[in-house]
């Protein structure tokens, strides 16, 4: 079983766990035992909250063909996560063509953030990585966030910098 990431602070001669996780190490560590300490920097809040307010303002110049394809920004956030690569994929295999459309067209409804095609046999479902700070630390969110305000820059005939500009 793997530990989650618990914050320590360095004391100048020892990492020691916060005190509302101690309990938590007491129960993940054996005293005495060596474990491997890697430090996770964590990402700014600033970057997180800039990300979400240039996707809201990037969904807001949308040219009017895509307006009923993302009927939010959040719709059009998670669609550019998954089109960029940052998504898990699902496959179903089914026994015909048309059971596959049945199964997509069942579903879809269950996660409207979802891209879910049907090739020949084969349902494809689609969703988007989260970018809490929790599931996504700063290198990969920041990849994640260049590689969604590229996408969208595309999609809206500008540059990912003036995205940022107008959030």
């Amino acid at each position: 079983m793997t530990t989650p990431a618990l914050p320590f602070r360095w004391t100048g001669e020892a990492m020691v766990p916060l005190p509302t996780f101690a309990r938590r190490c007491d129960v993940a560590f054996v005293v005495g035992e060596i474990y491997n300490l890697e430090a996770i920097e964590q990402r700014s809040a600033k970057s997180h909250a800039h990300f979400f307010a240039s996707v809201n303002a990037a969904w807001q110049s949308l040219p009017e063909n895509l307006t009923d394809q993302f009927p939010t920004s959040e719709h059009l956030r998670r669609w550019c996560l998954i089109r960029a690569g940052y998504r898990q994929s699902r496959d179903v295999v089914a026994s015909s063509k048309a059971e596959a459309q049945r199964i997509a067209a069942f579903v879809k409804p269950m996660d409207t953030y979802a891209v879910v095609t049907a090739r020949e046999c084969v349902v494809t479902v689609w969703t988007a990585e989260s970018q809490s700070m929790r599931a996504m630390g700063k290198e990969r969110f920041q990849a994640s966030k260049t590689a969604v305000l590229e996408l969208l820059a595309e999609m809206i005939g500008t540059d990912p910098v003036e995205i940022g500009r107008a959030a």
